[in-house]
């Protein structure tokens, strides 16, 4: 049976293997029912044993830490949070107030987990580790993290702070973190923390063999999608679908679990926009998956991986 939880020291609470990421897309239209479709999904989450959250500043420009922070007000013991900032100015002192613009938003006096949310190509990033650190000091932050950051970036904050996470786009159809970036972490005691497990909804076997987005949909700027790339990934997710079949499974669990399967993974984060597909994703929690089924649900994804660029990060962002 899959454990259930985990520690990210120093931190001693305990948090659930599966996390609610509260980033809803489409945030050009984060409105009063995108509140109200995450503050159900989170309490559906919470009453189903989640109590990972993870948000950030940018989400929503802030809206979803307000939300997450009105959330939990009754129950922040019991609550795992996570949230994470990017900025350009390599500066310790403007690191520390975006901490303390979050902890406003949250209302809260401390947060379990903060990142820095996305590395600056060409900087030194030091001086934002040391303003997490100075945070940490004063008791506002319990655990410091990184995310989609390389080895090599990881390696530079390092020397100024201690890495507690790092949380990076990981799923069967983009594994190259496997390559370096979970080794370092294992080396170094950092957890990791996948985001996009079930592949941006792709591995919910929603998706045509024809693709049709609205122009505004985040999905164009993601690189499976691509025209190049989908007819390989479309491919892939066909068999996993005879497989999840044969499994009597839907296909998403069968992500979730082979995710959190794969040595080194503490937590998935798993989206979701209503309390209906919070349900379905902690279904996945339950029951055994056998050994043969994760072994050929990783035959079926190195094949597609052949086919998929390594560019990075999945988005092509590179600020």
């Amino acid at each position: 049976m899959l454990d259930q939880t985990v520690h990210i020291p120093p931190v001693d609470k305990a948090l659930s293997r599966l996390g609610l990421g509260c980033f809803v897309l489409r945030t050009d239209q984060w409105d009063e029912q995108t509140g109200a479709d995450l503050t159900a999904a989170m309490a559906a989450a919470f009453r189903a044993g989640i109590n990972h959250f993870d948000t950030a500043a940018s989400y929503g420009w802030g809206y979803s830490e307000y939300l997450l922070g009105q959330f939990i007000a009754d129950k922040r013991e019991q609550v795992f949070t996570a949230s994470k900032v990017a900025i350009d100015e390599m500066d310790a002192q403007a690191m520390l107030e975006q901490v303390n613009q979050s902890l406003e938003r949250m209302q809260a006096e401390m947060i379990d987990l903060y990142y820095i949310h996305w590395p600056r190509q060409g900087k030194d990033m030091r001086p934002l580790m040391e303003g997490l650190e100075m945070a940490r000091q004063q008791g506002k932050l319990g655990a410091i993290g990184v995310s989609n950051f390389s080895v090599e970036q990881m390696a530079q904050v390092a020397e100024v702070g201690q890495i507690n996470a790092h949380q990076l786009g990981y799923h069967l159809f983009w594994r190259f973190a496997e390559r370096d970036v979970i080794p370092y972490c294992r080396e170094h005691g950092i957890a990791f923390i996948t985001y996009g497990s079930i592949a941006h909804g792709i591995l919910t076997g929603k998706f045509p063999r024809q693709l049709q987005f609205e122009s505004n949909d985040q999905r164009n700027n993601i690189v499976l999608f691509e025209d190049e790339v989908w007819p390989h990934i479309y491919a892939g997710v066909e068999e996993l679908k005879k497989l999840a079949q044969a499994a009597n499974r839907p296909l998403a669990h069968l992500a979730i679990r082979w995710v959190l399967h794969q040595e080194g993974v503490h937590s998935a984060m798993v989206g979701a926009r209503n309390p209906q597909q919070v349900e379905q994703n902690v279904q996945a929690l339950e029951g055994d998956i056998a050994p043969d089924i994760f072994a050929r649900m990783t035959q079926i994804s190195d094949e597609v991986m052949k086919h998929v660029p390594d560019v990075g990060n999945v988005y092509r962002y590179y600020p």
